[in-house]
């Protein structure tokens, strides 16, 4: 294939996290996920609040949704691109970048905000 640097790795690592949560996650992408579910949250028995999902639509949209509310799902077809990029558009490299420096905040937030 082609060979890659391990600080290459962590870059493209790293930027695919933060794209990922970005869109699954992040309130300011929430355009791309509300044609295809609503999120709402119910107390269990416990009293914890749950995320669930009301998938809209049928099977296609539905497939969509299922894809968009799983960080799992779409992590998988977020690298997918994050690589072609990274082969196919040298250019693109600050973009990715970026998308690294915020994953890494990111992490740090979580850790240390615990």
């Amino acid at each position: 294939m082609f060979g890659i640097s391990w600080i290459d790795l962590v870059i493209l690592v790293l930027a695919s996290f933060r794209l990922t949560h970005l869109i699954v996650y992040d309130e300011i992408t929430s355009f791309l996920r509300n044609p295809f579910f609503t999120v709402v949250y119910e107390a269990d028995a416990t009293g914890q609040m749950n995320r669930q999902y009301r998938f809209k639509g049928g099977k296609i949209r539905r497939f969509f949704g299922e894809l968009l509310s799983c960080h799992w799902c779409t992590g998988i077809w977020v690298a997918v691109a994050t690589v072609a990029v990274y082969a196919y558009v040298p250019a693109a490299y600050p973009i990715l970048l970026l998308l690294a420096i915020a994953g890494a905040a990111a992490v740090l937030e979580t850790r240390l905000y615990m």
